[in-house]
């Protein structure tokens, strides 16, 4: 998918144009269906289930991203564009911003606020945005879900 907006930001700078490969693409999704299967782990702390839900969220917002020809060093503008990569609605847009502030609280200053409702709520964003972007090579249309997450918090 192209967008204007997209296009715009490429214009600007802040997106650079690039041909997705295959092997990135594959890359991505399995480091995403991995780390999301493990977040929903009860038997993990919520810290590491927090990082593994966020860092599969990044993974599979980078898949709709790379898929639509673009590239980010920024995370946060790779999590901005999903509206114009995978039509996402600004609420759930609005909880992925909410877990990449919680992220950098924990990076850059060592904070982790636990608040077990953002985490299902991310967890369940990342399922949705997995089943939009998770595709097999041979397939151009949106795959089927090839593993569940639980909703355990």
């Amino acid at each position: 998918m192209t967008s204007a907006e997209l296009d715009n930001l490429a214009r600007v700078g802040k997106l650079k144009r690039e041909p997705p490969t295959d092997d990135e693409i594959a890359g991505l999704l399995r480091s995403a269906e991995e780390r999301l299967t493990d977040a929903g782990r009860a038997d993990l702390s919520y810290s590491s289930r927090f990082d593994l839900a966020y860092n599969a969220a990044h993974a599979l917002a980078l898949v709709a991203l790379r898929r639509a020809g673009y590239r980010s060093e920024n995370r946060y503008l790779v999590f901005q564009t999903l509206p114009h990569t995978v039509g996402m609605e600004a609420a759930k847009w609005r909880v992925l911003a909410k877990a990449h502030e919680r992220r950098n609280l924990v990076e850059y200053e060592g904070y982790l606020e636990r608040d077990d409702r953002l985490l299902a709520e991310l967890i369940a964003i990342a399922g949705e945005l997995h089943r939009s972007v998770a595709t097999s090579r041979s397939q151009s249309a949106p795959g089927r879900l090839s593993v569940c997450w639980a909703r355990t918090v």
